[in-house]
């Protein structure tokens, strides 16, 4: 399917204030509403690696401790909440199934694996490699692609602080999402439909996978500060001013989070593509526009018939991720000629090689070239030098 372009819609919800633990922020986001007719509940396994047969020869292996299934109705009338069904109680853990990264179980039940549509979206970026045989790429690369494709990311447990802040965390009324930070620098979004769901999946995120980044920030940050109200008491003489004034804070809060701390997010624009159609929902999966030194998030989302985000989970890319989707869209965007994507990225095709190369993706141009680039290198030849524009 074609990608669409969108950014992400979270219309129904609102920010909580913060708790803090140490270097981490859990931002809980409210639903005045709460979606009734899509319930998601998780489903843990026994091994904790799996393999997924994308197509033919390729497949995607990883830490997958946990799936969710989603289930929804076709009238709008509420699904039942997971372990309400009569019938035999559900298996606290169950065998790794035939792993697809999405199945449907049933005519209104769709099992999924969480974050793993988003990475292998992510690893399945121009996967075939060079769709011209320029002069530069090796046969490997004409032949296999970009396969095999790895991308490193770090379990929850691994984490500093998260287990702790989970743990003393105050799961707020009404609470269906969660937004995370590391150092005040935002980690991962969560939202679910409804908060039964949210209350049942709250330690699922230690199951999740983070970014280098994500993990060395948690590592190596000071405690990060409390942002307390000021309510200004000498104007507060009744309870009702204790209200108003309370609301007021928790309105500027909201305001200063979503305009600054979770701006990047809320306001970028992504690359959109279905996975699956769930009745009026659509399980759908997202890409950045790898932007250098910006922050970028990939992720997957179950929206509405009006595009709005019932459930959604990112992962926070490292500046490397960045930099090997932006170079590879680069690439593809010139048809995979390494002098006119070098021209595009005022750079030598020198320099655009030995990028690729530490990169990583040095195995994909011929030796002898990328001998030839690291060699002019040496005797300073301009590799490492941009083109006057």
């Amino acid at each position: 399917m074609n990608d669409t372009r969108a950014r992400l819609d979270l219309t129904g919800l609102t920010t909580g204030p913060s708790q803090i633990w140490g270097g981490i922020r859990l931002v809980p986001l409210l639903r005045a509403e709460p979606v009734t007719d899509l319930r998601l509940h998780q489903q843990l396994y026994e091994g904790e690696y799996g393999s997924v047969r994308i197509h033919r020869d390729i497949h995607y292996t990883s830490y997958v401790p946990h799936g969710f299934v989603a289930h929804w109705t076709g009238d709008g009338s509420p699904a039942a909440a997971y372990g309400t069904q009569l019938g035999d109680p559900p298996p606290e853990r169950m065998r790794l199934p035939r792993l697809r990264l999405a199945k449907r179980l049933d005519t209104d039940r769709l099992r999924f694996l969480p974050l793993h549509l988003a990475l292998e979206g992510y690893l399945a970026l121009h996967f075939g490699g060079p769709t011209i045989a320029w002069e530069h790429w090796s046969a490997q690369a004409l032949r296999r692609g970009l396969s095999p494709r790895e991308e490193e990311a770090y379990a929850g447990t691994r984490v500093r602080g998260l287990a702790d802040a989970l743990r003393v965390f105050e799961i707020h009324p009404g609470q269906c999402g969660v937004l995370l930070y590391t150092a005040d620098v935002l980690a991962a979004a969560f939202v679910v439909p409804h908060p039964d769901d949210y209350r049942a999946l709250h330690p699922s995120l230690l199951l999740d996978l983070y970014g280098e980044l994500v993990h060395h920030y948690a590592l190596l940050s000071a405690p990060v500060p409390d942002f307390r109200a000021d309510l200004g008491g000498s104007g507060i003489r009744t309870l009702a001013d204790l209200r108003a004034a309370a609301g007021r804070a928790d309105r500027e809060w909201a305001a200063f989070h979503d305009t600054a701390m979770a701006r990047d997010l809320l306001t970028a624009e992504y690359r959109l593509r279905t996975v699956h159609r769930m009745g009026r929902f659509t399980l759908g999966r997202f890409l950045p526009d790898f932007r250098p030194k910006q922050e970028n998030h990939l992720g997957e989302t179950i929206t509405d018939a009006d595009g709005r985000v019932l459930y959604l989970k990112t992962f926070r890319l490292s500046e490397a991720q960045v930099r090997r989707g932006h170079l590879l869209d680069r690439l593809a965007a010139h048809d995979w000629h390494l002098p006119a994507a070098a021209t595009a990225l005022g750079l030598t095709e020198a320099a655009l090689g030995l990028r690729l190369a530490n990169a990583g993706f040095g195995h994909l141009l011929r030796q002898d070239v990328l001998d030839h680039y690291r060699s002019r290198a040496r005797r300073g030849g301009g590799a490492g030098h941009g083109l006057s524009r």
